[in-house]
């Protein structure tokens, strides 16, 4: 291995959604959550949970809270969740009641989990295997929690499904550097408002190109029309009904 080769592994990423039928072995599925448990953690707390989905009735009732046709068909379906149960439960053996339900637990267990995942991810394309994040689980969050039956104390952030890709995918140019990293102090839209524009062409060309002129959108366009829809009103009242953001 040379220096630069996990950097060039991070910066080939793309999203696989096509997987070949074969599963992920055991001793894989270990070895990859081994590698997310490796992960940075806050204060060791752990706040997670990675559940790994393999009943077909579970994963078609996820895929079709998804969506995605993939959550179904893959190697493997991992879904993350963000984790106080189990802290909780040992509080009370220990009489010492926890604060769970505050805002910084709801960040830690978010970010704890989101660290861990990304180690899988990385760890399953350095093994030649692809990888996709599938957010859409949270279309409908209280219908996953029943599916998978979570107490309260949790709640489900994502999935990732992994496997052997049956397709190459394509890697999407991310934002100009000098949009995305501020010296000192943070520039406004107008300070890097060419930067962005040239970047809106390239992806309005990917675009173009991959799907044979029938999309041609840029990124701005993209994400303003996705941010000025109203998205999963559900979420607040289902992660407070689970114990978080709470008195």
């Amino acid at each position: 291995m040379t220096q630069y080769d996990v950097i060039n592994l991070l910066k080939n990423h793309r999203s696989i959604r096509k997987f070949t039928e074969e599963k992920l072995s055991d001793e894989t599925i270990r070895m990859l959550v081994e590698a997310a448990q490796s992960a940075s953690t806050s204060s060791y707390v752990q706040a997670y949970t990675i559940i790994g989905v393999t009943d077909p009735e579970k994963k078609k009732a996820l895929k079709e809270i998804s969506t995605q046709p993939y959550v179904e068909n893959n190697g493997h379906l991992f879904v993350f969740i963000a984790d106080y149960r189990r802290h909780r439960d040992l509080s009370e053996e220990k009489e010492a009641p926890i604060n769970f339900h505050l805002t910084e637990q709801f960040i830690v267990g978010t970010v704890d989990a989101a660290l861990a995942a990304q180690n899988l991810a990385v760890a399953a394309e350095s093994i030649g295997l692809g990888i996709c994040y599938i957010g859409s689980l949270r279309n409908d969050m209280a219908k996953v929690i029943e599916i998978l039956e979570l107490p309260e104390g949790t709640f489900p952030l994502f999935g990732m499904v992994a496997g052997h890709p049956a397709h190459e995918g394509s890697v999407k140019e991310r934002l100009p550097f000098e949009a995305v990293y501020h010296e000192n102090t943070y520039q406004h839209l107008d300070e890097t408002k060419e930067e962005i524009e040239d970047y809106d062409e390239r992806v309005s060309a990917y675009y173009k190109e991959r799907t044979g002129g029938k999309r041609d959108d840029s990124w701005s366009d993209q994400v303003v029309g996705m941010l000025n829809k109203k998205q999963r009103l559900d979420v607040d009242e289902v992660v407070k009904k689970q114990g978080f953001l709470g008195q």
